[in-house]
């Protein structure tokens, strides 16, 4: 795992003022994977992202990528780096059209062409970007909110994309196309590391898995593996043991 490890998050120890949340959680993401967090709630999963992105400092551990330990660095060194996070909640300007919503996905970048470049880029991935260009973000449903999230973390041509909980307050028919935006975006080239309330179906995309328990890690592997765990799948898959025995 060691030569495939993208990112290595050794020994975290991380939490808020009232204590750790997480207490020593240490695996690596595989290079050019989807790799998904699952566990109860208060396992410490968002928590885990968020000392990702930088908005949690942790106490002890080190979290490596690329050759940098991002322990330390403030949240914008770290989206310098190509770490992208879509959080859990919508984060659109509400009062701002969506072309510009989008476009601020760029702030990071100088040159004029190349922010053009990529809007061209990211109108062909999502059409919405192209039909409501000039609308406010506020109007738009949840899922498509969504999906101009995506596309305006894109943008910055992440090599990390870290979304928390990404299918939350979705419809079965806008899941299905977040779920295949994901695909695509990993196809595309970006490691991705979400945090999703809908385990079985993100398990079942993702090339490794993490059980997180009272901010420790129960349980890694492929997600497949993770996924037919009986034990896993009757505490935190929904169902009895014998049902996530025959589960597909």
């Amino acid at each position: 795992m060691a030569e495939t490890a993208y990112v290595s998050i050794k020994g975290v120890i991380a939490g808020y003022g009232g204590g750790d949340v997480l207490k020593g959680v240490e695996f690596d993401v595989p290079h050019g994977g989807v790799t998904c967090i699952v566990g109860p709630n208060g396992s410490g999963k968002s928590t885990l992202l968020k000392t990702v992105s930088g908005l949690v400092r942790p106490r002890l551990g080190e979290i490596w990528f690329k050759g940098h330990n991002l322990v330390g660095m403030s949240p914008k060194e770290i989206l310098g780096l190509g770490v992208v996070q879509v959080p859990q909640n919508h984060s659109l300007f509400r009062e701002m059209t969506v072309d510009e919503n989008v476009e601020l996905g760029a702030f990071l970048v100088k040159d004029k062409k190349v922010i053009e470049s990529r809007m061209n880029a990211v109108r062909e991935m999502f059409p919405i970007i192209v039909e409501r260009a000039n609308d406010k973000a506020g109007s738009l449903s949840g899922g498509q909110q969504r999906l101009v999230e995506f596309a305006r973390c894109l943008m910055l041509e992440p090599d990390l994309v870290v979304l928390d909980e990404p299918s939350m307050g979705l419809d079965p028919k806008t899941l299905k196309i977040m779920f295949n935006t994901i695909k695509m975006m990993n196809s595309m080239g970006r490691t991705v590391l979400l945090v999703e309330q809908n385990a079985r179906q993100a398990l079942k995309m993702s090339h490794f898995g993490v059980v997180l328990e009272n901010g420790k890690v129960r349980l890694s592997g492929t997600g497949t593996d993770v996924l037919n765990n009986p034990e896993i799948g009757a505490l935190y898959l929904g169902g009895s043991i014998e049902e996530t025995k025959h589960a597909s």
